[in-house]
C-alpha cells in the first residue's frame, strides 16, 4: 500500500526548466516528487500542476521527505546551477539514499565534474548520470532532446520515463544512452558549440541580406519562412522568421532593430573551443562564433573605433555595395552559403566528438547522436537526418565534407558561397563564420598546403626537423648557412 503511494521519480531545482520538466514527466503519467530550497517554488509548481491538468505532482519541503517519498531504487533528477551547488545538493540528499539509488544531473555541467561525482557516488553505492537537456523552457515542458551518460543501470531504471518525456520523431524518442563517464555532458557541450556556430551563421546571412541587399525586416521574415520549407528547415531558422515580425511596443518599426548588439553566453561555447584545442581538432567556425561574442561585448570600443576610423578617412562601403544588386540572386546565394557553412560547422563538432570518444573509449554512435538532435533541441533540423544517414553509410566517416552526398552539395554550392563571402568582404561586412567555414573547406580539400614552408621555418629557427615527400625519415638543414653560401 505504502509503495503504491510513492512517486516514481523525483526532481529538485524548480526554476522554469525544472518546473517544466517535472510537469512534462507528470503529464506522461509518472507520479513525481518535487523539491526546492525556496519553498515558494514548490508551491508554484503544485499550483501549475493543478491548473495544467491535475497532474500527479507531490511537493516536498525537506531533503529527507523528498528522498523518502520516491520508490526504490530511487531516481532523483537535479536541475541546479553547475559547480558547487550540484555538490551541495548531492550531499543534502545522499545521506538519506540507499545503495542502488541514482542521481541524475540535468544541468550544463563540465564533464570532468560528472566523472568525479560518478566516482564519489560509487563509493556510497549510488548510481550517477550526467544528462544533457536541450530545448530550453519549451523543450523541457513539451519534449526535449536528452543526452544521458554515466551508469547504464541508472539509465535503464528510468529508460521508460525518458522515452516518453523526450521529443518524439519518426524514428523514435530523442533520447539514447550516450556512453560512460561524462559523455552525456560532453555531447551536450559540443551540441551547444554547434548551436553557437549556427546562430552566428544565421546572423551573418541576416547582415548581408539587410546591409548589402537592402532588405526590410518584412522581406527577411518572408525569406526565412521560405527557407524553413526547404533544406534549411530548422528551429533556429523558424524562430528567426518570427523575430523579424515582432513590432516594437515602445515605438515605430520592429523590435529586433532596437536590441543592443551585445551577445551573452553561459560558457559551453568556450569549453567547446578549449576542448578542440586540447584535442588538436580544427573547429574554426565554432571558434569564430565565440570570438564574435567577445567582440560584440566591446560595444563602446567598437563605437569609438567606427568614429576614429571614419575620421582617418575610412569610407563606409555598405551603402554603395547594395547599388545594382540582384536581390533575388543574392537571397539564393546566401541560402546556399548558409547551408554549405553549416555542413562545415557540424563536421567540426562531429570530429571533436570523434576525437574525444577515441581518447576516452566512449564508443559514441554519431548517427544516433544526429538522430536524437532531430527533435526537441535548439539545433534540431531536417538536415540532421542526412547526417544520421551519412554515418549509417559509413560509421568511420572521416568528415561530413567527404560523405558523397554532402560532398556533392558543397561542390554545387561553392560558387554561391564564394560570391557571398567576396561581396561581404568588399562591402566591409564581417562574415567570420562563413569565412571560417569556407577556409576550412578550402584547406581540408587541398592535397597540398603551404605547411611545407612553415616546417622549413620551424627547422631553421628551432631545428625541429621536417619530413620529405620523396623519402622516409626526419631531416634537418642548415638553412641560413646554405642560403648565404648560395647567395
Amino acid at each position: 500500500m505504502e509503495s503504491a503511494a510513492l512517486s516514481r521519480i523525483g526532481l529538485a531545482g524548480l526554476a522554469v526548466m525544472g518546473q517544466n520538466l517535472a510537469l512534462n514527466i507528470a503529464e506522461k503519467g509518472f507520479p513525481i516528487s518535487v523539491y526546492n530550497r525556496t519553498t515558494s517554488k514548490v508551491d508554484e509548481t503544485l499550483d501549475r500542476a493543478a491548473v495544467e491538468g491535475n497532474l500527479p505532482v507531490s511537493g516536498q519541503y525537506s531533503p529527507r521527505d523528498f528522498v523518502l517519498s520516491i520508490q526504490r531504487p530511487r531516481s532523483l533528477i537535479i536541475l541546479v546551477k553547475a559547480g558547487a551547488p550540484v555538490d551541495q545538493t548531492i550531499d543534502a540528499f545522499s545521506e538519506y539514499m540507499d545503495p542502488g539509488d541514482c542521481i541524475i544531473d540535468g544541468g550544463n555541467e563540465w564533464y570532468q565534474n560528472t566523472e568525479r561525482r560518478i566516482s564519489e557516488a560509487e563509493k556510497k553505492g549510488l548510481l550517477y548520470l550526467g544528462m544533457g537537456v536541450s530545448g530550453g523552457e519549451e523543450g523541457a515542458r513539451n519534449g526535449p532532446s536528452l543526452m544521458p551518460g554515466g551508469s547504464f543501470q541508472a539509465y535503464d531504471n528510468i529508460k521508460d520515463i525518458l522515452g516518453k518525456v523526450a521529443a518524439q520523431v519518426e524514428d523514435g524518442p530523442c533520447v539514447t544512452y550516450i556512453g560512460e563517464g561524462g559523455s552525456g555532458n560532453f555531447v551536450k557541450m559540443v551540441h551547444n558549440g554547434i548551436e553557437y556556430g549556427d546562430m552566428q551563421l544565421i546572423s551573418e546571412a541576416y547582415d548581408v541580406l539587410k546591409n548589402v541587399g537592402g532588405l526590410s525586416n518584412e522581406e527577411l521574415a518572408e525569406i526565412f519562412t521560405e527557407w524553413n520549407r526547404g533544406e534549411l528547415e530548422s528551429f533556429l531558422v523558424e524562430i528567426t522568421s518570427d523575430i523579424f515580425r515582432v513590432k516594437d511596443e515602445f515605438g515605430d518599426g520592429e523590435l529586433v532593430d532596437k536590441i543592443l548588439d551585445k551577445t551573452g553566453m553561459k560558457g559551453t561555447g568556450k569549453w567547446t573551443v578549449q576542448q578542440a584545442a586540447e584535442l588538436s581538432v580544427a573547429a574554426p567556425t565554432i571558434a569564430a562564433s565565440l570570438d564574435c561574442r567577445y567582440l560584440s561585448g566591446l560595444k563602446d570600443e567598437r563605437e569609438n573605433a567606427a568614429k576614429v576610423l571614419k575620421e582617418a578617412g575610412l569610407k563606409e562601403e555598405i551603402g554603395s555595395a547594395s547599388s545594382g544588386i540582384d536581390k533575388k540572386r543574392l537571397v539564393d546565394d546566401v541560402r546556399q552559403a548558409l547551408y554549405a557553412s553549416k555542413i562545415c560547422s557540424y563536421a567540426q563538432g562531429m570530429n571533436l566528438l570523434r576525437a574525444k570518444s577515441s581518447e576516452k573509449g566512449w564508443n559514441l554512435n554519431f548517427g544516433e547522436l544526429a538522430r536524437i538532435w532531430k527533435g526537441g533541441c535548439i539545433i534540431r533540423a531536417v538536415f540532421l537526418d542526412r547526417i544520421k544517414k551519412a554515418y549509417q553509410r559509413n560509421p568511420d566517416l572521416a568528415s561530413l565534407v567527404v560523405d558523397p552526398e554532402f560532398a556533392k552539395e558543397m561542390v554545387q554550392r561553392q560558387a554561391a558561397w564564394r560570391r557571398v563571402v567576396g561581396l561581404a568582404v568588399s562591402a566591409g561586412i564581417s562574415t567570420p563564420g562563413m569565412c571560417a567555414s569556407l577556409a576550412y573547406f578550402d584547406t581540408y580539400r587541398r592535397a597540398r598546403l603551404p605547411a611545407n614552408l612553415v616546417q622549413a621555418q620551424r627547422d631553421l629557427f628551432g631545428a625541429h626537423t621536417y619530413e620529405r615527400t620523396d623519402r622516409p625519415g626526419a631531416y634537418h638543414t642548415e638553412w641560413t648557412k646554405l642560403a648565404r653560401k648560395n647567395n
